[in-house]
């Protein structure tokens, strides 16, 4: 694997231009929130070709916890090149406040090449055959029902659900994202991927914090690597990245509950599905006053406007039974509040085009091989999933952000999965706030 830092130092420019780095940043503003001499009087006396000095004469001054000036450092951005997408899953759900990108299966090597080693995941060596064997086999699945997908989306170009007249390029490029959408499930959880996240030295060492505390190998090895790149941009506040008790703790808590979970619920047979909503409308007896849901939300003129404070202040917790991972990478990125997932299979999702019965050999194997994980207590169990392990999944949010992702994630082009999901979801929404229903667009996800 490998990890690069990306820092935009902007460059000098007029009378009130300064160079600085993302540390000597947060320093001079640290200082600044405790002056009244104004920016250009405190850079004048920052010495910027001896900043280290600068930076150590401000931050003996300005007795701040490190956390509120780590925040002041401006996005750092970390690119993590041929990580599992197990550990980009985690890392996006930990990063509570990063914006980043992460390569699309549509894009990444469907091959067995493509995967950590065992040593890198902790995988237990008498173990190891078996899961590349499994890892080998699960590609061979997903390469033969993406060509046998594209070959029948070519013969019957209508279950693409193409406009007509659609140009041919046009049209090969929605066969091959129907075959590769129905064919996913197949990919192993273990697969390589590229991701990058753009955050403050703040959040980077929360986040460095949370991977070296969780208790798989290949987190902990990315965890130091992130932090030795980190800190040749703010090596003052990246120290604040270790290991610590709390989240040790807590991680070791997730994982006996997810392996308890799984202990009671391991299953490849596909559930049905359910889905739970809940909705807090309650306000302070001194704020009584609320706006109507159709002022909140009428003057919006698509997804990206600005919804009113009927919306806004409307607490939203909706959860999954059986959220496949598939899916779940995507879901798991829309950042605001909190997501949960214990991150197991409790059943395994393949859609109607594909027919079970026929990969149920390879699918009784790899729950017998994520059984002999569970019971030792694993935490490498989780490079035994494939996309098509279905989950429960969390996410408590506010109403805004819940509108916005159910219009996302049903609109346009939306993957067929992401539209019954959130559907589902948004059904439940309406029974509690059925004002909403005029104001919401709620899209069928056509075409593919």
């Amino acid at each position: 694997m490998k990890v690069t830092g990306l820092a935009i130092v902007p460059p000098e420019s007029a009378e009130e231009g300064f160079k600085v780095t993302p540390e000597l940043l947060a320093s001079v503003l640290a200082r600044y929130s405790r002056s009244n001499e104004g920016i250009s009087t405190i850079m004048s006396k920052v010495d910027l070709k001896n900043a280290d000095k600068s930076i150590d004469r401000i931050l003996k001054f300005v007795d701040y916890g490190h956390a509120s000036i780590g925040g002041l450092t401006g996005g750092i951005a970390i690119a993590i090149d041929d990580v599992s997408m197990w550990l980009a899953y985690k890392l996006f759900e930990v990063s509570q406040m990063s914006d980043g990108q992460e390569s699309s299966t549509r894009y990444i090597a469907m091959d067995p090449q493509n995967i950590p080693t065992p040593d890198e995941i902790g995988m237990p060596v008498d173990l190891a055959e078996e899961w590349l064997s499994i890892v080998s086999e699960a590609f061979d699945c997903y390469n033969k029902e993406y060509a046998r997908l594209d070959r029948v989306a070519k013969e019957d170009p209508s279950i693409v659900r193409a406009p007509e007249e659609t140009p041919e390029k046009v049209l090969a490029r929605m066969r091959k994202n129907y075959a590769l959408d129905r064919a996913r499930y197949f990919i192993p959880f273990a697969t390589k991927t590229n991701l990058a996240l753009v955050m403050s030295a703040r959040m980077w060492a929360q986040t460095i914090k949370h991977l070296a505390s969780l208790p798989q190998k290949e987190a902990q090895v990315v965890a130091e690597k992130i932090r030795e790149e980190v800190a040749k941009f703010a090596p003052r506040l990246v120290k604040h990245s270790k290991a610590e008790k709390s989240f040790q703790r807590q991680a070791l808590e997730e994982h006996n509950r997810s392996l308890d979970l799984l202990k009671s619920r391991l299953s490849i047979e596909a559930l049905e599905d359910q889905v739970w909503v809940s909705v807090d409308k309650s306000v302070p007896p001194f704020l009584k006053e609320k706006q109507s849901i159709a002022n909140a939300l009428k003057y919006r003129a698509n997804r990206y406007g600005y919804c009113g404070t009927g919306v806004r202040r409307m607490r939203v917790s909706f959860a999954w039974n059986n959220m496949a991972i598939a899916e779940l990478r995507d879901l798991n990125r829309h950042r605001t509040g909190h997501r949960y997932t214990p991150c197991i299979q409790t059943g395994f999702y393949l859609p109607e085009e594909i027919d079970r019965e026929e990969f149920r050999p390879f699918l009784e194997r790899q729950k017998a091989f994520l059984s002999k994980l569970m019971e030792r207590g694993e935490a490498s169990y989780v490079y035994g999933l494939m996309l098509g392990s279905q989950t429960p999944f969390e996410h408590s949010t506010h109403a805004d952000k819940f509108i916005y992702e159910a219009e996302l994630r049903t609109g346009l082009g939306a993957h067929y999965r992401y539209a019954e999901h959130l559907s589902a979801a948004l059904g439940e929404f309406y029974k509690q706030v059925p004002d909403a229903q005029e104001w919401v667009v709620e899209g069928t996800a056509e075409p593919e």
